[in-house]
């Protein structure tokens, strides 16, 4: 008999990995360099003016920008709209193609 593919729900491995997991990883990174090495190559890098750095750096001390996502797909009940109003949205949805 043929497996049915899954379509939905949980798959083994998927998901955020656990906080511990995430705790060992920074441990093991710390145990190879002293973290504040790592600032302090950082900070040099930013002294001199290297783009990537100076992101790098903003980003941890300021945080990311806030970011827009403009949503395209709209759910909408059809049963509610009138003709003109589907066609609208639909002329709508066109131009932003």
């Amino acid at each position: 008999m043929e497996e049915k593919k899954q379509s939905g729900g949980a798959r083994p491995g998927a998901g955020r990995k656990p906080k511990a997991d995430e705790i060992k990883v920074i441990e093991q990174m710390d145990s190879v360099m002293i973290t504040f090495d790592v600032w302090s190559a950082l900070a040099a890098k930013v002294e001199s003016g290297d783009v990537q750095a100076i992101k790098t750096w903003l980003s941890y001390r300021f945080g990311m920008p806030k970011q827009q996502i403009e949503q395209t797909n709209v759910n909408i009940d059809a049963g509610q709209l009138t003709d003109e109003e589907i066609k609208k949205i639909n002329d709508g949805l066109e131009r932003s193609y």
